[in-house]
């Protein structure tokens, strides 16, 4: 099966030129996405702001589920740079002649060890060290030995499952997109596209949900 066709890729065929572009293309997106909404902020908000808005409260919300109001008006600025900047890199993926810089695992790998340290780093500032990785012991003195490792393993796989989630959900997107583009070169498939905007946005949230919860779980240690 060839290589998708990208416009970048009329410039050079180096995966990691194509990678590059394309991630600055979507942090480009969001910049500019941002800029519109804050470029003429009104009392009654409407266009980009109301969406902006809308995001945002979203956002807080889930993470006042999570971690309590305060916490999620501390940590929404990270959240939402997160959901924007992922669900751009997977929504231009759909564009015939872009490629989602998603699909590529070290875009999702890089954005996995930063949330994994953030969450850690956050967990031991509020907790301390000692506090925070007791409490990977567990409630039963004599198991200790025991839950120690799990807990470890626990945190490491993570890693394997925020990176390997995008990654590879959104590179089946990219591959079924490529199928359907040959099968009906001519003819707009609508109904898979509306099929892969949904998958995009929902590995968006998916993501951003996750990154919720481990900062709100580092951060809600409590002793045994």
């Amino acid at each position: 099966m060839p290589d998708l066709f990208t416009f970048f890729g009329l410039i050079s065929h180096d995966k990691v030129f194509i990678y590059m572009t394309h991630m600055l293309l979507s942090a480009g997106l969001a910049l500019v996405l941002v800029r519109s909404a804050m470029s003429n902020l009104q009392l009654v908000p409407k266009g980009t702001q109301n969406l902006m808005e809308a995001y945002i409260n979203g956002i807080l919300q889930m993470g006042t589920d999570v971690m309590g109001k305060e916490n999620a008006r501390r940590f929404v600025p990270l959240i939402a740079t997160i959901g924007l900047f992922v669900a751009i890199a997977n929504l231009i993926g759909i564009v015939p002649g872009f490629e989602a810089p998603s699909a590529f695992l070290e875009f999702a790998l890089t954005l996995a060890i930063t949330v994994f340290v953030y969450y850690n780093y956050i967990g031991i500032k509020e907790q301390g060290v000692i506090k925070y990785f007791k409490h990977f012991l567990g409630p039963v003195w004599w198991l200790y030995w025991l839950m120690f490792p799990i807990e470890i393993v626990s945190h490491i796989s993570r890693l394997v499952s925020l990176s390997f989630r995008l990654f590879g959900n959104v590179k089946g997107d990219d591959m079924f997109l490529m199928v359907i583009l040959m099968l009906a070169p001519w003819l707009l498939p609508m109904i898979p596209f509306a099929l892969l905007t949904f998958m995009a946005l929902l590995q968006a949230f998916i993501f951003m949900m996750l990154t919720t919860v481990y900062i709100g779980s580092a951060i809600a240690v409590e002793d045994h």
